[in-house]
């Protein structure tokens, strides 16, 4: 877990999501968490709406068959 902590906090933020929503990056994440063990994603305020940043990571971790490791702020970490 501490291996993974330590991935996570190095992990730079490779999926960004806006105002096209969750489904426009699910194909990404996937791609992205087959080449690591960790992805880092930005929740932008346009993605936001009326929803938390925590909901949108589980809505995303849910359709991608991902893990959501943690949210901090709006950025969220995955592992599979």
């Amino acid at each position: 877990m501490t291996d993974l902590r330590a991935k996570a906090h190095e992990a730079d933020v490779t999926v960004w999501v806006g105002k096209a929503g969750i489904e426009s990056v699910v194909d990404e994440l996937g791609d992205q968490l087959d080449d690591r063990d960790v992805v880092k994603v930005k929740f932008l305020r346009a993605s936001r709406g009326g929803t938390t940043t925590e909901e949108l990571a589980e809505e995303l971790a849910e359709q991608a068959n991902a893990d959501l490791f943690e949210t901090r702020g709006n950025t969220a970490v995955y592992t599979r």
